[in-house]
């Protein structure tokens, strides 16, 4: 007999299988959440949340990762299902959606974590979901997931070593993301969510070791709430920076990295191009679990608008980005 769950009362399904399954039984299968915020002007503190369950697994975690006071935070909870897939609850963490698409609460106990929160997402532009994507290393599953994406204004105060910060209406982004994702396996991705005042360029974008795509998908979300503009070409020409002001490679764990700085090209649905210059600093750095992490940009568009970005760059080989291979048995393309 197989076992139930609470949510097998509603009209949830989509295969004919009770909710504790999945269409396909992986080590990597997961539902995530993840939500990140920073000053809106100026590079400044960076906050992250993370939620996920995991089928395989039965198990439930969160992560909080960042940077605080230029301090690097990082903490990890789990808990397991108990019959109990579904409350988005793990230790001190709980995440609420109070409205769909709209409104979310973010709350982290400061008495049980490093840093406590108590934050309100509140969407500025619509969601975008992202076509599914899939890689594979030739019959094996490496990714294969559906995500969506939204810009919104982050309010309230997150709690670090006993001080209590303020935040009024930062910039930031948050993600849904379900299927199967074998990090340590796919050669690049870059996430990039940039902040402008009137909206919000997103792309989700991956590629093999000798550059070559193997996915692209984003938008231009506009801030007045109208739909979101699909980006149908993505290019980029990013450079590691080192002490001296120069490129440099990232080696065996990026420990010569200072900055990343360079452009992105964005193709709109239409035929707009619009280029974005950035340069910025680790906010979440993944060593030593992976290469890359999350860095905190400064942007300026060709046409005149500035603001602010999260670029994630990582992966496990790369001609350009990862010069030096991790990980067993990549797809090479």
């Amino acid at each position: 007999m197989p076992k139930l769950v609470p949510a097998d009362e509603y009209f949830y399904h989509q295969i004919p299988e009770p909710h504790l399954n999945v269409v396909t039984y992986h080590e990597y299968w997961r539902d995530s959440y993840f939500y990140i915020l920073h000053p809106r002007d100026v590079p400044g503190d960076v906050v992250i949340l993370t939620l996920a369950h995991f089928p395989k697994q039965q198990m439930m975690d969160s992560l909080q990762m960042g940077r605080i006071n230029n301090q690097p935070i990082f903490a990890h909870h789990t808990r397991p299902y108990n019959g109990d897939p579904h409350t988005t609850a793990v230790g001190p963490v709980s995440i609420d959606i109070l409205e769909p698409f709209k409104t979310i609460k973010l709350s982290v106990d400061k008495a049980a974590a490093p840093v406590g929160i108590d934050l309100t997402f509140t969407a500025r532009t619509q969601p975008y979901g992202l076509r599914r994507g899939t890689m594979k290393a030739g019959h094996e599953i490496v990714w294969d997931q559906s995500h969506i994406f939204q810009s919104g204004n982050y309010s309230g105060t997150y709690t670090y070593e006993g001080v209590t910060y303020t935040v009024d209406n930062w910039w930031g982004q948050r993600d849904h993301s379900w299927g199967i994702r074998d990090h340590g396996r796919c050669p690049l991705w870059m996430w990039l969510a940039i902040q402008l005042p009137d909206g919000m360029f997103g792309v989700w974008h991956w590629e093999y070791a000798n550059g070559a795509r193997v996915y692209s998908d984003g938008c231009f979300a506009p801030a007045d709430g109208g739909d979101p503009i699909p980006v149908v070409d993505f290019r980029h020409e990013l450079k590691w920076i080192g002490e001296d002001g120069e490129s440099v490679a990232y080696g065996n764990d990026g420990s010569n990295v200072k900055r990343l700085s360079g452009r992105v090209t964005f193709v709109l649905e239409g035929g707009e191009t619009v280029n974005i210059d950035a340069d910025g600093s680790w906010c979440a750095p993944y060593e030593p679990f992976h290469c890359g992490g999350l860095n905190q940009m400064v942007v300026q568009t060709d046409d005149g608008r500035s603001g602010t970005a999260i670029y994630e760059i990582t992966g496990s080989f790369h001609h350009r980005y990862f010069d030096i291979a991790r990980g067993e048995n990549l797809p090479l393309g």
